[in-house]
C-alpha cells in the first residue's frame, strides 16, 4: 500500500513501468475532464474507471481485492475512507477470475482517508474495502486507476 499526496507521488517511480505511466498521467491531467466509465491510457496496461456515488456506513461495506491489478484511488470530489488489510488476515469468501475481483471477510487492519489530492495505491496483497463514510454521507466522484502488475 502506498498512501501520498500527488506532490510525492513521483517518489514511488521505478516500482514497474505500468506504475510510473499511471504516476505521469496522474500528476500531469486534470481529471475532472475525465468521462465516467473507462478511461485510456495504455490499453490494457493502464486504464482509469471513473465512477460516482454515495459513500456508505462502515458495516455495509464489502471488501474486494485482485490478482492481475494494481488500484490507484483518486477522489476528484467528495471524501471517504478506504479500509485496507493485508489478504492474509482475511477469509477468501469468493472469486471471480474473469472480473479479476476476490471478495474477503474480516476486520479492517487500517483506515485511510481519501479526498482530492491524494491517492491509495493498493497492491495485490491489500484488499481494500472503498465508498465509507467518514461521518454523514457525501457524494464522490472517484477515478480509479487499474495498473496491470
Amino acid at each position: 500500500m502506498i498512501y501520498s499526496t500527488f506532490d510525492n507521488l513521483h517518489r514511488y517511480k521505478g516500482i514497474s513501468q505500468h506504475l510510473d505511466t499511471a504516476i505521469a498521467f496522474l500528476t500531469s491531467q486534470d481529471l475532472t475532464q475525465l468521462h465516467n466509465g473507462r478511461n485510456e491510457v495504455d490499453g490494457d496496461n493502464v486504464f482509469i474507471n471513473v465512477f460516482e456515488y454515495d459513500t456508505i456506513p462502515e458495516e455495509s461495506g464489502m471488501w474486494e481485492a485482485h490478482v492481475q491489478y494494481a488500484d490507484i484511488h483518486v477522489d476528484i470530489t467528495g471524501f471517504e475512507k478506504i479500509g485496507v488489510t493485508d489478504m492474509s488476515m482475511l477469509k477468501e469468501t469468493c472469486r471471480k477470475e474473469t472480473e479479476d475481483f476476490i471478495g474477503c471477510d474480516g476486520p479492517v487492519k487500517t483506515w485511510v482517508p481519501l479526498c482530492p489530492g491524494t491517492a491509495l495505491v493498493v497492491f495485490p496483497e491489500d484488499a481494500h474495502m472503498v465508498k465509507i463514510q467518514d461521518g454523514e454521507s457525501t457524494h464522490v466522484r472517484k477515478a480509479v486507476f487499474k495498473v496491470k502488475v
